[in-house]
């Protein structure tokens, strides 16, 4: 039972650990589940390029398949020699013959003259236009020139015609007023117009069915392969150049080589094995990667999940795209991970985590090499251009740079390969411009990455710093100088940090929000005050120590209530520490010598745990007492700068950063210096 508990102490005290393995675990699953099964062709190989490997054999008898530019052609060629097929619609014009002679009989009036002639007349007019047939019109045959040839189908016998020699209803109206012509009676040239109108017929009707038939039938019959290679002939010699005809050879022996080993079960197992053990490789150099030269993300696990999320939406459409429409693989954006991992971490990380991917897709597209190279350049192209980003403006400029470094990329690869231009492809550059479209996306994703796992961008910072936010307009409008306060101790923060490293920006927004909770009690604080009356004279000290501590916890809930990040909250939870509130704990200690309940003057803490809020507490309480400071020299300010700091390391203040005694050195020059230049003290020259 001890060893059972002493098990389970162990997995809870380990927890954080085995979640890290198990988030990497699931993510390897994934990736080689999804992965494609095809196995890759051993040889690596470039046409009008040495063939780089040993002297080839054919391992087996395999056929030469045309290219597709090839087959291409002379599918296009076949589809050019496929006449329209019409049919002729025999039933239609027999019973249109037998509807005319019905009309005829009855609507004929004897007085109008010889019955016969005129029936022999109408019927040699109906037969003539309808047994060259006539044409059915419609969106299709609109299409056809006059000169086309055509294919007519009566009782399941073709004839070929032109198009122009098929009548239609007006060169059929044309003809019946041809044979009116010599008949004076207008009463009878009604007649015989109407009923040969009434009753014709548009026989001749084009069949899309049919054509589309005969079109598949003519590119099935299209061969594929023209010509055979056998067992154990040679292929290309070592060093061989690998022209046109070798190239198609290879390429063929690639094809059918990937064709006989996808049918194979042990081909397909091992297949898996190989693509478990390399993924697995790489997921381990990631783990350990992050473990030794980035502990500060690798301790986070959701710094680690963020990661292998991004990891997984750019593998895992990149293995779909493969499987469905392999041809369309360079449209998956996957500098689109290298920008949202810029946005959430630095260029180091994005360049370790974006090539670790590049690897894994490599493992499974058809030229591996090839688009490694290229990817690689994209991906660096955005890391760089992403260093910088100080507006949203700049995620469309990045874009840009990754359809630029594509085309330019693409026309060099034309260069190496081809010699020259002839296989330039307007499609390629559509697709490459396609994904840099689609790059725009980091946008919106970021904005969700960000939501999702309470990550705060530099965007967002930008957007919380600016003094016409709602929060901070209330703080200029209702503490006027606590505002200002904040103003100063912000421009000290930044400063600082450029010095030591680390996150201007962060330091500087936390920094416009550290005192906010003053707005709920303003007057209180000292900065605020007109000088006239002070409200402190008329509570305890308890009291007054209380209303000072209480400026922390309410600019929490106010910071919560507007929605502000928990990265900027930490400011205002930490800018105390664990601190007393001095001046009122010393004026309690004056009037009740005897004892004094500490605790009631103790800030809530905690204490800073990162470099930048630590140099907050020190510059907050560095500018707060130089106000108070009647005269400002070189050395008082010196004196000042040294007693705070050394104050607050004695109360054990930064035992939870990182900050280093270097860093803290080079905090007070910094603070000196820029506290000199704003009080205007001129430095004491020796005489």
């Amino acid at each position: 039972m001890s060893k059972i508990k002493d098990v389970a102490e162990k997995v809870r005290h380990s927890y954080y650990g085995i979640m890290k393995v198990a988030a990497f675990v699931l993510s390897l699953v994934i990736v080689v589940m999804l992965m494609p099964r095809n196995v890759k062709f051993k040889y690596e190989y470039q046409k009008l390029r040495p063939w780089p490997h040993e002297s080839l054999y054919a391992p087996f008898n395999f056929p030469i398949y045309k290219s597709d530019e090839t087959v291409k052609k002379e599918r296009e060629e076949a589809l050019r020699n496929i006449e329209p097929i019409f049919v002729f619609d025999v039933l239609g014009t027999e019973n249109g013959r037998e509807k005319l002679l019905k009309d005829f009989e009855s609507q004929w009036v004897d007085t109008i003259g010889d019955k016969e002639f005129y029936e022999n007349l109408i019927l040699n007019t109906y037969d003539h236009i309808e047994n060259n047939g006539v044409v059915a019109k419609n969106d299709r045959t609109n299409n056809f020139k006059g000169d086309e040839t055509v294919v007519v189908v009566r009782n399941k016998v073709q004839t070929k015609c032109k198009y122009d020699d098929l009548n239609t209803m007006a060169t059929a109206s044309a003809y019946i007023q041809s044979q009116l012509v010599n008949i004076s009676d207008y009463k009878t040239i009604q007649l015989i117009n109407n009923l040969l109108h009434n009753s014709l017929r548009q026989n001749v009707i084009y069949s899309e069915s049919m054509t589309k038939q005969a079109e598949k039938m003519a590119v099935d019959n299209i061969m594929l392969t023209f010509g055979m290679v056998q067992k154990d002939e040679l292929i290309i010699m070592e060093g061989e150049i690998v022209t046109e005809d070798k190239y198609q050879i290879i390429n063929s022996l690639q094809r059918e080589y990937a064709d006989i080993t996808a049918n194979s079960f042990f081909s397909r197992n091992f297949m898996l094995y190989g693509q478990l053990l390399l993924v697995g490789i790489v997921f381990i150099a990631l783990y350990l990667t992050l473990r030794i030269l980035r502990p500060d993300v690798f301790e986070q696990l959701r710094y680690i999940n963020l990661i292998l999320l991004l990891m997984l939406v750019t593998i895992v459409p990149s293995f779909l795209l493969l499987k469905f429409a392999p041809e369309f693989i360079y449209l998956m954006p996957v500098a689109i991970m290298a920008m949202l991992l810029m946005t959430f971490f630095d260029a180091r990380i994005s360049i370790i985590v974006q090539v670790m991917t590049l690897i894994i897709i490599s493992l499974a597209v058809p030229n591996p090499f090839q688009y490694f190279f290229v990817q690689l350049l994209v991906s660096f192209v955005a890391i760089f251009s992403m260093t910088k980003r100080t507006r949203r403006a700049s995620y469309f400029g990045t874009s840009l740079a990754v359809f630029m470094t594509y085309l330019v990329v693409y026309l060099g690869m034309m260069l190496i390969y081809d010699g020259g231009f002839d296989s330039f492809s307007w499609k390629s550059i559509i697709i490459y411009a396609g994904n840099a479209f689609f790059t725009m996306l980091t946008l919106p994703l970021a904005f969700l990455f960000e939501r999702v796992f309470g990550f705060v961008t530099d965007l967002s910072l930008l957007e919380l710093s600016n003094t016409n936010s709602p929060l901070l307009r209330k703080l200029a409008s209702e503490a006027p100088g606590t505002f200002q306060h904040a103003m100063q101790v912000a421009d000290l923060c930044e400063e600082v940090i450029y010095y030591i490293g680390g996150n201007p920006l962060l330091v500087r927004t936390g920094a416009m929000y550290h005192d906010i909770g003053k707005t709920r009690n303003p007057f209180y604080f000292i900065e605020n005050q007109n000088g006239k009356y002070n409200p402190h004279d008329d509570v305890s000290n308890t009291e007054s120590a209380q209303i000072i501590i209480s400026h922390v916890l309410d600019g929490i809930e106010i910071c919560r209530e507007y929605r502000i990040p928990e990265q900027i909250i930490d400011f205002v939870r930490t800018h105390h520490g664990t601190r007393r509130t001095e001046y009122f704990y010393q004026m309690e200690l004056r009037e009740n010598p005897d004892g004094v309940d500490e605790t009631e003057f103790l800030y809530p803490g905690p204490v800073p745990f990162s470099k930048e809020t630590a140099v907050l507490m020190m510059c907050d309480a560095v500018e707060a007492a130089s106000r108070s400071m009647k005269d400002k020299t070189e050395e008082s300010i010196n004196k000042l700068v040294d007693n705070i700091i050394d104050g607050q390391m004695k109360a054990n203040q930064f035992d939870n950063t990182n900050i280093t005694f270097h860093d803290i050195n080079i905090t007070k020059k910094v603070l000196k210096k820029k506290l000199m230049n704003i009080y205007h003290v001129r430095i004491a020259y020796p005489d």
